[in-house]
């Protein structure tokens, strides 16, 4: 007697029929080469996949989304190597195809080593970054996101004004005249807190966007860039560029938005930007959190005053869908 096929129960109708806005599987630890500036680096990436499931779908096929990782990872680290985000829409595009899924998203992180040096002593010194790729596949298109996350500090502007107005006080006390005040205070950085800054950034478009430029941007948004390695004249550096320089976390996440806006002028309005930033608090128990995204559109009008009512918006997900 011949065995019975075993029925595919993931193509079977459901008890409840609803569709799913994303069913998938996340945290796929993969070795990727990954192509990127002067060179390729094999690195360690976590892969999240997921598909709109149909009503009428009980569920997907979850093992088949490993093997299709297996497959298309498997492709890359023999042949050439790609950017992340060139990766995500790789892997997206299988998905569609084998999944038969109407959408696929693709997110890959991955720890980037980045060498650099440091300010003052020009040593050479090795940061780890976030490369972020993400992709939205259908089978008629794919829309690409690259992105980063990169620490840097933030000098609190608050806890600074709040030392100015007592040092004021106390040399005033001690005779020094108004000017001479306001040149001491000039001159010397004046004390606050810090704060340690992991900020992110991500761009949706169809150009190609140098990630390390993004680094780049993220860090300079903050007060100052850390470093792994500073010698004593570049850790006086850093300290007093930082509080030469105080920021807000919302001051980080529009510094970056403009920055990006102003460095890559030809992004298109229907192309996508977010900005998002936490920062560790010192002297609370609580963190601090900053975000913004929308088109470039969007914020485009908004930066040139244009009124046209409560400003728009746009989510990374509505962008990747749309």
């Amino acid at each position: 007697m011949a065995r019975a096929e075993t029925p595919d129960l993931q193509a079977a109708t459901p008890d409840v029929a609803l569709g799913l806005s994303s069913v998938g599987v996340t945290g796929v630890q993969k070795a990727v080469r990954i192509g990127r500036g002067k060179g390729e680096k094999l690195i360690a990436a976590t892969i999240d996949c997921t598909v709109d499931l149909d009503p009428s779908q009980k569920g997907a096929h979850m093992s088949r989304f490993t093997e299709l990782f297996e497959e298309a990872v498997e492709g890359v680290v023999a042949d050439d190597a790609f950017l992340v985000e060139d990766l995500a829409a790789h892997v997206a595009r299988r998905i569609v195809d084998r999944q038969g899924a109407l959408l696929a998203e693709v997110r890959i992180t991955a720890r980037y080593p980045y060498e650099r040096q440091t300010p003052v002593t020009k040593l050479t010194t090795q940061e780890m970054v976030t490369l972020i790729g993400i992709a939205a596949a259908t089978r008629e298109r794919v829309r690409r996101v690259v992105g980063v996350e990169a620490t840097g500090i933030n000098a609190c502007p608050c806890a600074q004004g709040l030392v100015r107005g007592a040092a004021t006080d106390r040399l005033l006390e001690a005779g020094f005249a108004d000017a001479d005040v306001e040149r001491i205070l000039e001159l010397v950085p004046l004390a606050t807190h810090n704060q340690r800054g992991r900020g992110t950034l991500l761009v949706g478009t169809g150009e190609r966007v140098n990630a390390e430029r993004l680094v780049e941007i993220v860090e300079g948004s903050m007060s100052s860039p850390i470093y792994e390695l500073l010698k004593r004249p570049d850790e006086l550096f850093v300290v007093e560029h930082a509080h030469l320089q105080p920021r807000f976390v919302e001051d980080s996440v529009r510094v970056a938005l403009k920055s990006v806006l102003d460095e890559l002028p030809s992004l298109a309005d229907g192309d996508f930007i977010q900005s998002s930033q936490v920062n560790f608090e010192t002297i609370h128990a609580h963190e601090v959190v900053a975000a913004r995204h929308g088109t470039v559109g969007e914020l485009r009008a908004e930066l040139e005053g244009a009124d046209h009512g409560p400003a728009a918006h746009t989510v990374l997900r509505d962008w990747l869908r749309s």
